[in-house]
């Protein structure tokens, strides 16, 4: 292998629109490397991504190095194989959602040249909106650096040396120095370096590596420089996707692997990360979940002003129960209500109404009123529990209905920003008709590929990013309306996406045609219609909760009291106790979804039996067992269970 100067190893998952555009401006860099007599190639290492990256880039990037991976091995270990294949000088590791300015690769060569010292360098690098990324060059994360991070102290102090180490935000980004941390994006390092320290920790699987790269070089007594005076644009987070809760883990973990690597000794530092990845992982699931949880505090909040007011009225002051009552009586009232509303829908499934208010007011109704023959000791009042109910209706009511008002005036609904899933054909005309004003009230914002676009559509409406990354598209977007448009679209992966988001109250339009559209966005509008995804009923959340504490208490029963009621029906003992074993641990269900794939369902889960199961699977197409399948996610329900199990059990 003759050896180059520059080696740059781009490692891609599912972003082949921001890595063409990558490609174009290394292209362009290293152009200008070679007229100044040096060498450079090109390495893109691709982690068994699913959008046709390969076949849509061989084509256009002849000159360079793909490397196909049939599993996502994660960043480190990808970017290992890349080097492993290259044979620069210095390494440039690249994210695919970046573009480099057309003399950054020889500006940041003659720095390293100049700088023996050096053992790996970063650039200056913006946002898209020319911005500045603070986690391009950063302080070591020592415990008090980690604290005043993750604790906003540097936020809040932004040009103290005392608080900012971890972003280093008291220094110029217009100048050049040492520092501690590159950003993984965007690393110049020399092979001699990076070969010392045996590359990137593979016990990473995604963050944490270019920190731990970082202080490994080091540590062999070279320096990690900022380079101000080149830079690159970074599309952060359009290959990882790092605002979900999922990948906040993965990142916040990474940080615990670090400290338990360099910091074992110190308790206060690992228990600092600890306390920083539980705080922070809350915070993304208030995000996430931030108008359910409010309207549940305002409902519970109104629920026990009602009691109150009740009680001064009936028996003349607010606390004038007896004292046995408190705090039983708010305990117990504050559950039922949640509880209810979980089992009629009303928290975490799509949008808020009224009527769902009243089915779980008047839910919880019932069972006080039954509970209160059992226990007569607390029937202080009928008519206290009458004006609880009544009062809690009439102020959560009211509540919703101003969200509502407020949704329509200035809110979601307000602005129908809209974005079309699918880039073919159909994709044109519905654009052209959306552009004719033929519909009101729309905002188209762009364009979402997937695995089956392959058109250059010129409709001057933007790609805005991958059909996987859906959920991080809708949130930065603010899209309120998706129109799916390519009928060819993978059912299974859609609806694991669109699962995810289903608390943004999302509407999705399956068409073909404009006049398709028009009718789907009718039908919402008159029958308050939601997502798609709630016909599903076995995403919704009181299904889930309801089927995962039947599979606790049948497979808790066969594991322990009914175990040699197992031993006697069963031919293979073994393995029908780790299967209900794994029912109990929540990776299988007592009755799912096929079995006949070996694959991991992308909604719900295996089952031991099943529609399919019952049905002489071995004489089934995949046609049928589809349906099936789809079948029990659409109408999945206890009772359905209970036939299939009685089902299985008195077949012959």
């Amino acid at each position: 292998m003759t050896s180059k100067d520059i080696s740059v190893i781009i490692v891609n998952y599912n972003v082949k629109d921001f890595l063409f555009q990558c490609l174009k401006s290394v292209e362009k860099a290293s152009d200008l490397v070679r007229k100044s007599g040096f060498t450079t190639e090109i390495i893109v290492v691709d982690n068994n991504s699913t959008d046709g990256s390969i076949d849509y880039l061989l084509q256009n990037f002849p000159n360079v190095n793909f490397i196909s991976l049939s599993d996502n091995l994660g960043f480190g270990k990808a970017n290992n194989i890349g080097v492993e294949k290259s044979s620069g000088k210095y390494l440039l590791i690249l994210n695919p959602d970046t573009v480099i300015e057309e003399d950054n690769l020889l500006k940041m060569f003659n720095y390293m040249e100049s700088n023996p010292e050096i053992g790996a360098a970063g650039c200056k690098v913006l946002n898209s909106d020319g911005s500045f990324q603070l986690s391009c060059r950063r302080g070591l994360p020592t415990p008090w650096a980690s604290f005043s991070k993750l604790f906003g102290l540097q936020k809040l102090f932004p040009k103290s040396k005392f608080f900012g180490k971890y972003n280093l935000t008291y220094r110029s980004i217009d100048e050049t120095y040492y520092i501690d941390i590159l950003i993984g994006a965007y690393m110049f390092v020399k092979r001699e370096a990076f070969e010392s320290v045996g590359g990137f920790d593979e016990i990473y699987f995604m963050y944490g590596e270019d920190i731990d790269l970082c202080y490994s070089i080091q540590r062999k007594g070279w320096k990690i420089s900022y380079f101000h005076e080149t830079s690159i644009i970074h599309y952060k987070g359009e290959s990882t996707r790092r605002s979900s809760i999922k990948e906040l883990y993965h990142f916040y973990n990474a940080m615990e692997i670090f400290s338990k690597k360099y910091y074992n000794s110190s308790r206060f530092y690992l228990f600092i990360i600890k306390l920083g990845i539980n705080i922070r992982t809350l915070a993304a699931y208030f995000m996430k979940f931030k108008r359910q949880i409010l309207i549940i505090l305002f409902d519970l909040i109104f629920l026990n002003l009602s009691i109150l007011i009740g009680t001064y009225f009936k028996f003349g002051g607010i606390f004038n129960l007896p004292d046995y009552a408190y705090p039983t009586v708010f305990i117990i009232i504050n559950i039922l209500l949640f509880g209810s509303m979980v089992a009629v829908g009303e928290y975490f499934e799509g949008k808020n109404t009224i009527r769902r208010l009243f089915y779980g007011l008047l839910l919880s109704f019932f069972i006080l009123s039954s509970l209160t023959y059992y226990f007569r000791e607390y029937a202080f009042s009928r008519g206290i529990l009458l004006f609880t109910i009544g009062f809690t209706a009439l102020l959560s009511g009211f509540m919703r209905f101003l969200i509502s008002l407020y949704d329509r005036i200035s809110g979601k609904e307000s602005d129908r920003r809209m974005a079309i899933l699918g880039i073919n054909e159909n994709t044109e005309k519905i654009i052209y008709k959306l552009k004719s004003g033929e519909a009101r009230n729309i905002n188209l914002i762009g364009m979402i590929s997937n695995d089956n676009s392959s058109m250059e559509l010129e409709t001057g409406i933007p790609v805005i990013g991958q059909m996987q990354n859906i959920p991080k598209i809708i949130e930065d977007n603010g899209l309120s309306e998706i129109i799916i448009a390519d009928s060819n679209i993978n059912k299974s992966e859609l609806l694991d996406l669109i699962s995810k988001i289903s608390d943004l109250n999302v509407k999705f339009h399956i068409v073909t045609e404009y006049e398709d559209l028009l009718a789907s966005r009718i039908i919402n509008d008159v029958s308050k219609a939601e997502s798609i995804i709630h016909k599903y009923n076995i995403i919704k959340l009181r299904y889930r909760i309801l089927k995962r504490i039947f599979d606790i208490i049948v497979s808790f029963f066969l594991l322990t009291i009914g175990l040699p009621l197992v031993y006697l029906l069963s031919k293979q003992k073994s393995k029908v106790i780790n299967r209900i074993l794994s029912v109990f641990k929540g990776e299988y269900s007592l009755v799912g979804l096929s079995d006949l794939q070996n694959e991991r369902p992308k909604i719900g889960k295996k089952g031991l039996t099943g529609l399919v199961q019952i049905s002489k699977a071995d004489r089934l197409n995949q046609k049928i067992v589809n349906e099936l399948n789809e079948y029990y996610l659409i109408n999945y329900s206890f009772s359905l269970d209970i036939d299939i199990l009685i089902k299985q059990f008195f077949r012959k």
